[in-house]
């Protein structure tokens, strides 16, 4: 089985619900891969609408009164793009033929090692009698960018009609996958947030998972991960079951968009160096599983372990670090994803909420704690969001009406689950809180207090660009926009065209004006010793034995990971120009960490 060569090096990550549910329609004719986020069915069926009246194509709405309204409203809009994609891409590939200047303006967005511009740039000097010839070229050479879809595999709650539970197909992320399924697409799902057995065991119910007799996969299953061992624990685990994981992208624990999933002090630098050393373990263990399952199954069971990608993302932002990861960990593609925030062409952001981004500084890109999740959120601050839910604080009427439910996980007060972001669940915990107002200090009141009211409406904050960049009606509470870029976006301060940052990414051109960008390791590292630091400092109640060992644990990691980073950048031929600083803002954090004192147990 031969698999097509990706025509980049770089790929645009999933981002919150809205920021890429389009963005192959923007991109893909141009090889580029992106992801959609299939979580807000709602959304998918607005943006079905808009794009049917938009390419003029038959359009039937899908409401909640229909049987399996969620999964059908997936697969009709995921089947529009596809069909779109494939429009788009033809109409591409005959103006490439027909037109000098937009076939070298393509030739601009190529790699430059890349074997189809060195076969264009070849049939361009033949002069410009070669329309036949580029033609049949392009026919050969030239597809589309991967239409992959994202299900975070926690937003799986429960479904009722009235008081009723429905089967467990009919969950959320259970609902989403058979949506994807459904649909005309062969591509990835990408699972983000941790394992889900049920969710994973559930995949078993569809074929096109499964190799055919050419090895093929029709649906491809990608793993966001952030360390091997979670990666070889959760590709077994699908491996037993006969299915096989084709990539496993992994992320920044910190230096990243949306949740954060803070490791425990492992960086980027040794996660990517033990993937490159146990490749073929990891591919090996899955392989052996996958056979053994695929024959007690009776069905076809490929003699050769599949094709398995293995790229990285969060926080790259220089064309030195995406050659470096390429080049040095043997990555096979990179992502790149708070910067296109700033491509119009790429991604669906309102006008006021790209402008923000664009003078965002580093101050203002924090973690928060404004996920119902309870995981810590990369955002930003002065969203619209942010005012709303300031002004109905202060007008002590605190969260959110919750219209989508998506979040609504906590079982606390309510079996059918409430969020944490609503105004239910809020009014329950500050009356909770206001008992004991005359027996707690008045700061840890307060901190309390901010801790239940904090909580946004993720659902519909992370939704609403598409809504407003498109001119869609808003209806229900006003929660503005909720936007979650990592925190190297301070360091990208204007709109671009997509040619510009496609440049900016393969090093042919500059989008940074910023002079003091700090290196995607060395940011890291400092977002992780700033984390350590909040984790001792924001512990309210008496520290356990657990905490210290954990405390400690993360600081060894970090102390570990300078000493590898020490080494590899005392060897490597890039960051040449920088090298200095970067040595010097280890022994700096180096020193930092050092003067870091872990809490002691006090014995009685």
């Amino acid at each position: 089985m031969t698999t097509r060569k990706p025509l980049h090096t770089f790929h645009i990550p999933v981002m919150g619900l809205a920021y890429t549910i389009d963005s192959p329609i923007r991109v893909a004719k141009y090889g580029i891969s992106s992801v959609i986020s299939i979580m807000d069915d709602e959304l998918i069926e607005k943006m079905n609408a808009f794009y049917s009246k938009k390419f003029d194509l038959p359009y039937q709405e899908i409401t909640q009164k229909i049987h399996d309204y969620r999964a059908e409203r997936i697969t009709s809009y995921l089947n529009l793009v596809d069909k779109i994609v494939k429009e788009k891409f033809e109409n591409f590939k005959t103006e490439l033929s027909e037109s000098k200047s937009a076939l070298e303006n393509y030739i601009a967005m190529l790699p430059n090692k890349s074997a189809i511009k060195a076969g264009l740039q070849n049939l361009m000097e033949d002069g410009f009698a070669f329309k036949e010839n580029i033609k049949n070229y392009l026919e050969k050479n030239l597809y589309p960018g991967d239409i992959d879809v994202n299900i975070m595999t926690k937003l799986d709650k429960d479904n009722f009609i009235k008081e009723e539970q429905l089967p467990i197909i009919f969950n959320d992320a259970h609902a989403a996958l058979r949506g994807f399924v459904n649909s005309t697409l062969e591509s990835s799902v990408v699972l983000s947030a941790g394992m889900n057995p049920r969710l994973y065991s559930y995949f078993e119910s569809f074929s096109a998972f499964f190799p055919d007799a050419n090895n093929a996969l029709k649906k491809k299953i990608t793993l966001k991960v952030s360390d091997f061992r979670s990666a070889m624990i959760q590709g077994n685990f699908l491996a037993k079951k006969g299915l096989w994981v084709s990539e496993y992208r992994i992320e920044s624990g910190l230096n990243c968009g949306g949740h954060a999933f803070a490791t425990e002090g492992y960086l980027l630098g040794p996660i990517l160096e033990e993937f490159k050393q146990k490749k073929e373990q990891l591919i090996q263990s899955a392989h052996e599983l996958m056979v053994k399952a695929l024959g007690q199954k009776e069905m076809h069971v490929p003699e050769q372990p599949l094709d398995l990608k293995i790229t990285v993302q969060g926080g790259v932002g220089t064309a030195e670090e995406h050659d470096f990861l390429l080049d040095h960990y043997e990555v096979d593609s990179v992502g790149w994803g708070s910067p296109f925030l700033l491509v119009p062409e790429a991604t669906s952001v309102d006008k006021h909420t790209r402008d923000l981004l664009a003078g965002a500084k580093e101050d203002d890109l924090y973690l928060s704690h404004i996920s119902p999740l309870g995981i810590p959120f990369n955002t930003l601050r002065g969203t619209t969001n942010e005012k709303l839910k300031l002004k109905r604080i202060e007008e002590s009427k605190a969260g959110s009406s919750c219209p989508k439910r998506f979040l609504a996980l906590s079982k606390e007060y309510d079996a059918k689950g409430i969020c944490t972001s609503s105004k239910k669940y809020q009014d329950l915990k500050l009356e909770e809180l206001l008992l004991q107002k005359d027996i707690l200090p008045a700061e840890i009141f307060e901190k309390k207090k901010n801790s239940i009211t904090e909580k946004a409406c993720l659902c519909v904050g992370l939704a609403n660009a598409s809504y407003l960049e498109n001119d869609i009606k808003i209806k229900g509470q006003a929660q503005g926009v909720i936007i979650c870029p990592g925190p190297n976006m301070a360091y990208f301060d204007k709109e671009v065209s997509l040619l510009k940052m496609v440049q900016h990414i393969y090093g042919n051109a500059s989008v940074l004006t910023v002079t003091n960008r700090p290196n995607l390791f060395v940011k890291e590292l400092k977002m992780y010793l700033d984390y350590l630091k909040n984790e001792i400092t924001a512990v309210t109640e008496e520290i356990t034995v657990g905490q210290i060992k954990k405390w400690n644990s993360f600081k060894n990691n970090l102390l570990q990971g300078i000493g590898y980073y020490e080494d590899l950048f005392s060897t490597t031929p890039f960051f040449e120009s920088t090298k200095n600083e970067i040595f010097s803002q280890f022994d700096c954090y180096k020193t930092e960490l050092n003067e870091i004192e872990i809490p002691e147990l006090k014995l009685a």
